[in-house]
């Protein structure tokens, strides 16, 4: 299996390390198998939009049912929405937005 390997400290590099830390706070070993991000803009609002590939060791019904409500900390973002869903062989399909913030 090829793991991402992310070069600086961007909103997605921050956001894998924040659902991987989540997972471990409800048990669960969690490993990024892909991560794409591309910029995105609106009229008001700078970021990026992600999506990834988790690979989940263990029941991840839990985590996937408090992953909409959950608060992620992240350095100079925000994130304004992120779902994710079972994609198959301990797979988790992940789709975010980042917002960036002074």
């Amino acid at each position: 299996m090829k793991m991402v390997a992310f070069t600086r400290a961007d909103a997605g590099m921050l956001l894998a390390r924040a659902l991987v830390a989540d997972a471990a706070r409800h048990g669960l070993s969690v490993a990024t198998r892909d991560w794409r991000s591309h910029p995105w803009a609106s009229a008001t609002f700078v970021g990026h939009r992600h999506v990834a590939t988790l690979v989940v060791e263990g029941d991840a019904a839990a985590w996937l049912a408090a992953l909409p409500e959950a608060e992620f900390s992240l350095r100079g973002h925000i994130v304004a929405d992120l779902v994710a869903a079972r994609a198959g062989d301990g797979q988790i399909a992940v789709h975010a937005l980042t917002l960036d913030y002074a």
